[in-house]
């Protein structure tokens, strides 16, 4: 299971970059691959900025902490949230992929998985917040950002409730929604706890589980089923 969830991963990771394998001649690839790869190395420099720098960092610092001019910067970014998205997709893909991926193992109860995942994206949020603040958060100044950083989480997520549901022949109609409001709750929940402060990391994690457990645990037990669950939604017990 783990291998089929990198392999979707990296392949949505390819397919942002606009990779084109066999449409572009020998030269054009090798022009291509060295702009990429200088492209990579200015961003994992404003990721260096960034986290020595802070949130706050503008385009003058980044660039003078990488040790190019700010023309070079904007010759491969149109502007800073261009650069914010670039980031956003690189922490994922450099950071929160790996520990995703190393953490998910094939023989995980559903409970240990909902609660690992969960776990992997605060504490790397807790880990590097100052980078969270530039680049993920959707308080960062474009609701694209957000957006475009969340992409992979969901692929994430829809990868494990569609292989987890069908193991139990489970309706899977509803995945899209379903892996769409887990990840939204999820970061909206990180933001204003980023913003705002107060509970532990240990806590957020705990009170991020109770939610999503929960709802995890009322799909399953109407197997999927949207009709089931409208002809007989679950009542609350009485205190």
């Amino acid at each position: 299971m783990t291998r089929s969830i990198e392999q979707v991963l990296l392949a949505n990771i390819t397919a942002a970059r606009g990779d084109q394998d066999g449409k572009t001649d020998g030269r054009k690839l090798r022009w291509e691959q060295h702009r990429l790869t200088r492209r990579t190395d200015l961003i994992d420099g404003a990721i260096g900025a960034v986290h020595e720098l802070g949130a706050d960092v503008g385009m003058d610092d980044i660039a003078t902490h990488i040790g190019v001019s700010k023309t070079v910067l904007y010759r491969y970014f149109t502007d800073k949230n261009d650069l914010r998205l670039a980031m956003a997709a690189r922490i994922f893909e450099s950071t929160i992929l790996p520990r995703l991926t190393s953490a998910i193992t094939d023989d995980a109860d559903e409970y240990s998985l909902t609660r690992t995942v969960i776990e992997v994206y605060v504490t790397s949020v807790a880990d590097e917040p100052n980078l969270y603040r530039f680049a993920l958060t959707s308080q960062s100044g474009d609701a694209m950002i957000s957006a475009d950083s969340e992409k992979l989480v969901i692929e994430l997520i829809t990868v494990l409730i569609t292989m987890r549901l069908t193991e139990r022949g489970a309706d899977i109609s509803g995945v899209g929604v379903w892996a769409h409001a887990l990840v939204g709750s999820i970061t909206r929940s990180v933001d204003w706890w980023m913003a705002e402060g107060g509970d532990s990391v240990g806590e957020v994690i705990d009170y991020l589980t109770m939610f999503v457990w929960s709802s995890i645990v009322g799909i399953v037990a109407v197997n999927g089923s949207r009709e089931e669950f409208l002809a007989a939604p679950p009542r609350i017990t009485p205190p």
